[in-house]
């Protein structure tokens, strides 16, 4: 009896994203790396200056067939399973809440969004039932640091951070270092022995206060992106710092994860380490 071998091929259903940001610094090296992954696909992108053109003839990426849109309205009517933002501190935050409102999960590593805005999305994501990953720091790093800030601020309630970054960098403080005193206020209140009215000389030398906590931003050449927090005690200090000693490598990983989880989530979840075992 000759044996039939019969092969049946079965196609895999991707998950589409809208990526914003797409000709980006980070947003380029991510479209690179969804393109060669066997789950995800550009199926949109948003850009300014490159309108109704092809993203994958932009990038020189060949295996994308995305259009690319001016305003996200035009973007998400692509119909993506989520929206991934790396675009600026000036239309994030527009970007997002359109897409909850269409019930677009999202994943955020764009900095510049305050705590009053974060706790807007949360809002706007529980009542659409969608899922938002938001990460000032995409890095397994600066995950690492968050949790083990978070651990230390319960014996140290006096810190102050230092966040580093290339001189370009217009928004500050750090999305990193905004994050990271956010979620230490909410272990212990910081303490400041001398309070910013009490100062003498320049109230700004001591830096931005956020959520109780000192934090001060270094613009110069030579950095990607560094963040430190500094414990002290009476006879003794604690450091703990993250640094990215590449501009994009540390964060592809973490986005590529966030995207694989967001679809599975409802509400906000703030830091790479609120999906991650640790």
């Amino acid at each position: 009896m000759p044996v039939v071998v019969i092969c049946i091929k079965i196609a895999v259903m991707k998950i589409k994203i809208c990526l914003a940001g797409a000709t980006g610094k980070m947003g380029s090296h991510l479209a690179k790396a969804i393109s060669e992954s066997n789950d995800l696909e550009i199926i949109s992108a948003l850009a300014k200056n490159y309108n109704t053109q092809n993203l994958g003839e932009v990038l020189n990426l060949k295996t994308i067939e995305a259009e690319i849109f001016d305003d996200i309205v035009f973007a998400l009517r692509r119909k993506p399973d989520i929206l991934i933002d790396f675009t600026n501190a000036s239309i994030v935050k527009r970007n997002v809440i359109y897409a909850i409102q269409e019930k677009i999960p999202v994943v955020i590593g764009t900095s510049g969004l305050t705590e009053e805005d974060f706790d807007e999305i949360h809002v706007e994501a529980l009542q659409n039932e969608v899922g938002v990953i938001a990460a000032g720091n995409f890095s397994i790093s600066a995950a690492l640091m968050m949790k083990f800030a978070e651990i230390s601020a319960k014996y140290f309630p006096s810190r102050e951070i230092i966040e580093y970054s290339y001189d370009g960098k217009e928004d500050a403080p750090s999305g990193t270092a905004r994050e990271l005193a956010s979620r230490i206020a909410k272990i212990k209140a910081g303490e400041n022995k001398i309070s910013s009215e009490n100062i003498i000389g320049l109230v700004e030398s001591r830096g931005a206060n956020i959520a109780g906590t000192q934090i001060h931003s270094i613009r110069l050449p030579g950095f990607n992106s560094s963040c430190e927090i500094i414990f002290g005690a009476g006879a003794e200090r604690l450091k703990i710092r993250h640094d990215a000693i590449d501009a994009t490598k540390p964060y592809i990983d973490g986005a590529m994860l966030a995207l694989r989880k967001v679809r599975s989530l409802t509400g906000l979840h703030r830091g790479l380490d609120s999906i991650i075992t640790l």
